[in-house]
């Protein structure tokens, strides 16, 4: 069935009513999604510094784990991935390119504004940007919280 076809039985003004409204509400589902998929916690850090039990954060006890959180405070969130077994990162998810949030897309960053892609690490792995992302400071405690200093950026 062309589109020809199935619009036939549709009025122009209907048309235009049900075309306008897709294309309105297309980005709207496509953010709800986007934002569905990687819940931002909030956290209050004590001296510019994060304490999470692992415990208390089930998304941080196996490789490949991903949490969002947003420090009282603060304007932009931090990212903690688990890149294997008692290895943590905490990053930036602010793209060195122009400055929009990147998206966790499994093993990479990519930034929704112009492409730019880093690693679990930070590292760029295709610009525009040339620079890696912020990453702060963590530290495992032997008693199994992960402590991220947001005062020091490597």
């Amino acid at each position: 069935m062309t589109a020809l076809e199935c619009c036939a039985g549709i009025d122009r003004r209907r048309f235009v009513a049900l075309s306008i409204g897709s294309t309105i509400a297309a980005p709207f589902s496509v953010m709800l999604a986007a934002c569905a998929t990687l819940a931002t916690r909030m956290v209050v850090p004590v001296n510019g510094v994060l304490t999470l039990p692992l415990a208390e954060h089930p998304e941080l006890r196996q490789p490949g784990g991903v949490l969002r959180l947003l420090p009282e405070g603060a304007t932009e969130p931090v990212y903690v991935l688990v890149q294997e077994a008692r290895h943590y990162v905490a990053l930036s998810p602010v793209c060195t390119h122009l400055g929009c949030t990147v998206d966790v897309q499994g093993g990479r960053l990519v930034c929704p504004c112009h492409g730019s892609t880093y690693d679990r690490e930070g590292r760029v792995l295709r610009g525009p940007a040339e620079r890696p992302l912020a990453r702060y400071e963590t530290q495992l405690t032997e008693d199994d919280r992960l402590v991220i200093n947001l005062g020091v950026r490597k």
